[in-house]
């Protein structure tokens, strides 16, 4: 293989779905497969899937992705998954369990257990945190069977490798394991878990194996293709969006409002809900607001939106001071548990109220990077927009007229790409 034939694939495992990604040594994309995967099983706050669902999800998207491409030309891979989600297994990386997903939020009795080990504003300490996970897996399979602690991404990889126990920096940050110090920290070891159960941690782009032989046959990849540690799924989102000097910054517009920007040292504060994840020698550091689109759909329909879309006036400030949350309550940038939501008053034309929301959410996605800058973070040069709420043209114009800087829509957003840009740039040759 000639280093100009050569590709990577980028990998994307979450919960509901799975997508793969090849792109050349230019980085352009040249086809990209996905699948769905069934609903994760919820009992009260456990949310629960079978890792299998995700090796069948990855086989399928890897089958499609190679009838696009020659996959003797694949050079390197690299997989990202969901934060927090955690699976334990044997020394075979068979599963002992099903995986507890990111929103799995377990018996609160944990974290009381670790508030009083772990440092304050430690990202550990939240009911969904890897580690709160492992806890109580540690507590309902055979001990002498387990032998891995492992995210969604590194159990792939090791599917791949035949190689378990590495993982990235960034799925483990919520599993305890201090990336400032690259170290996994003294205060576990008063934990009721065996240290050997926990990864070994690499920068993402980092080799953990060539693919194995047998998987070099299942889907014809050369024996040469290397495989890399990957990162978490918004990490990899926030890659493929471009970003990548201080100051640069990422607001996603989904359901909530997601605010992401890279700064030279690490910000964590529980109160906000704001920490660090490490990206080359800068820190990816965010927070979010339960403020955004969810709002909207609460008064209107999609259709409903569009059309109102192209009546709005961004020049023409409405004057309405909403403060828009689907319900009470608000952590970031505002902790108050109690925050009600400042709908009032409601004008009688659609549009205008329709206006007034867009700019309430504008003036929180502001305030939220001024606390952030308040905790020590760069205030943003320049801010690009992922999630469904970028391809508004009129709010963009609202958000830039707020905020004072250009705001961009990202030129791309996939996890899967982002993954497939780690697996390209690890590589020197």
């Amino acid at each position: 293989m000639t280093a100009s034939s050569a590709l990577y694939v980028g990998i994307d495992l979450g919960t509901s779905g799975c997508r793969a990604t090849a792109i050349n040594r230019d980085a352009t994309i040249l086809y990209t497969a996905s699948t769905d995967l069934p609903p994760a099983r919820a009992e009260g706050n456990a949310r629960y899937q079978d890792p299998g669902l995700w090796w069948q999800a990855v086989e399928r998207v890897l089958d499609e992705l190679f009838e696009q491409i020659d996959p003797a030309r694949v050079k390197r891979i690299a997989v990202d998954g969901t934060s927090g989600s955690v699976l334990v297994t044997n020394a075979a990386g068979e599963p002992l369990h099903e995986a507890l997903l990111y929103n799995d939020q377990r018996d609160p009795v944990y974290v009381e257990h670790l508030k009083a080990m772990a440092p304050p504003d430690n990202p550990v300490l939240s009911p969904n945190a890897g580690l709160v996970k492992l806890l109580w897996l540690s507590m309902h399979v055979d001990k002498s069977a387990l032998a891995h602690c492992l995210h969604q991404a590194d159990w792939i990889a090791g599917k791949l490798t035949d190689r378990y126990g590495i993982s990235d920096l960034n799925n483990c940050l919520k599993t305890g394991f201090n990336a400032e110090h690259h170290t996994w920290p003294r205060w576990m070891d008063t934990l009721p878990l065996d240290n050997a159960w926990l990864p070994d941690v690499q920068q993402p782009g980092e080799p953990i194996g060539p693919i194995s032989a047998h998987m070099a046959r299942r889907f014809n990849l050369s024996p040469e293709t290397l495989i890399v540690s990957g990162t978490t799924d918004s990490t990899a989102s926030f890659i493929a969006t471009g970003a990548s000097e201080p100051g640069d910054a990422v607001t996603v517009l989904g359901s909530t409002l997601v605010l992401k920007v890279l700064g030279p040292s690490p910000i964590l504060s529980a109160q906000y809900g704001v920490y660090s994840q490490p990206l080359g020698d800068l820190w990816l550091v965010g927070g979010a607001s339960s403020s955004g689109g969810a709002v909207l759909k609460q008064y209107f329909s999609d259709e409903q939106l569009q059309a109102m879309t192209t009546q709005l006036d961004p020049q023409q400030h409405t004057g309405l001071d909403y403060y828009p949350l689907p319900a009470p309550g608000e952590r970031f940038p505002i902790n108050d548990p109690h925050l009600s939501p400042q709908l009032e008053p409601r004008p009688d034309d659609d549009v205008t109220f329709f206006q007034g929301l867009l700019e309430g959410i504008a003036r929180i996605e502001k305030q939220g990077y001024e606390r952030l800058a308040e905790l020590g973070a760069p205030f943003p040069k320049r801010i690009l927009t992922s999630g469904g709420g970028s391809v508004n043209d009129a709010w963009t114009q609202i958000r830039q007229s707020l905020l004072g800087l250009p705001v961009e829509t990202a030129p791309n957003t996939e996890a899967a790409y982002g993954s497939a840009l780690i697996a390209l740039r690890s590589d020197k040759n």
